[in-house]
């Protein structure tokens, strides 16, 4: 066996839910260093980990030129997920470093909690969990999702999934798309919409596009405006997708009735952040994609990449710049 290839794995919980994945890279002549944070790294904290790495699976923490620079021996970023955006996609092909991701990998875990956010959004379920826990018996009246419209910003991998999950509620549901996938709005009986169609409309707006430059605070204070009274907002895809002091205005102005987000423009969120100050929102910590069975087959994907790039392949799924 040749020398052993370094891994750093900043996604978190490698050992318990990732064996299979793991197994396959050390049998592949890989040596794992892996998160004990149970968090993303910060730069700082990545400093004393990168100076002899030969690849990475990525968990959100950001990887730019000034991570880069210290890490010669980096030859592949294997993105634990789809999104891409917290990798300078551009820096890493300048530095030779190959990025991967798994398209469609936790697309129905995303999906999942997506749907479960509404629900627990328009019948106020932590809360009510709250209340009963402390004797308080506080019985808030909610909003049934039959009859309501449920509009999707972005109709990829994920959105499709809601989309067909949803089709049990009696709901409609409409969908914005730049390069709309007709065919299939067609078999899960979703009309197409412009984004201010897809806002006015909604009872139920929820954010699945991706984050990039043109996107970035797409949800802004003329946007929220743009949703119908009422309206609940969704956002289980990025954070940089949302202008947060927008949000909060519309939430603590009623301008809309109540949202639910499992991402943040600041990972992880601080405890201050004004969000959570508020009664009508519902958080996670950005854990849609945490799932058994994402972890399982996200983890080999990603352990399958590294090997080939390792072994001079074409990884499945490799992601330019």
């Amino acid at each position: 066996m040749g020398e052993l290839k370094k891994v750093l794995v900043t996604a978190t919980n490698y050992s318990a839910l990732c064996a299979d994945a793991k197994r396959l890279l050390e049998e592949g002549g890989c040596e794992i260093v892996e998160n004990k944070l149970g968090r993303p790294h910060t730069f700082e904290e990545l400093i004393p980990l990168v100076g002899d790495i030969d690849g990475v699976i990525a968990g959100v923490d950001t990887w730019n030129e000034d991570v880069f620079k210290l890490a010669p021996k980096l030859k592949a970023i294997a993105r634990f997920g789809v999104g891409v955006d917290n990798i300078d996609l551009i820096k890493a092909r300048e530095y030779g470093i190959q990025v991967t991701n798994v398209p469609g990998g936790n697309a129905n875990a995303v999906a999942e909690l997506t749907v479960g956010l509404l629900l627990a959004a328009i019948r106020r379920l932590p809360a009510l969990h709250q209340s009963a826990r402390r004797g308080y018996w506080d019985r808030h009246v909610g909003e049934e999702l039959a009859g309501k419209t449920v509009s999707l910003l972005g109709f990829g991998n994920i959105a499709q999934m809601v989309a067909k999950k949803l089709g049990g509620f009696d709901v409609a549901v409409i969908a914005y798309d730049k390069y709309p996938n007709e065919a299939k709005a067609k078999e899960l009986g979703v009309e197409l919409v412009t984004a201010e169609e897809a806002l006015a409309r909604g009872d139920i707006v929820s954010m699945h596009l991706p984050s990039i430059a043109e996107t970035r605070h797409m949800m802004n204070d003329a946007r929220f405006a743009m949703m119908k009274p009422g309206a609940y907002f969704i956002n289980t895809a990025r954070g940089a997708l949302v202008d947060e002091q927008a949000l909060y205005s519309a939430l603590e102005s009623g301008t809309i009735a109540g949202a639910a987000i499992d991402v943040y423009e600041a990972e992880p969120v601080s405890a201050d952040n004004p969000l959570f100050r508020l009664d009508n929102i519902v958080t996670t910590p950005h854990t849609a994609a945490e799932t058994e069975e994402t972890y399982h087959r996200v983890g080999l994907v990603t352990a399958e990449a590294l090997l080939d790039v390792f072994a001079g392949r074409q990884p499945k799924h490799p992601v330019l710049g």
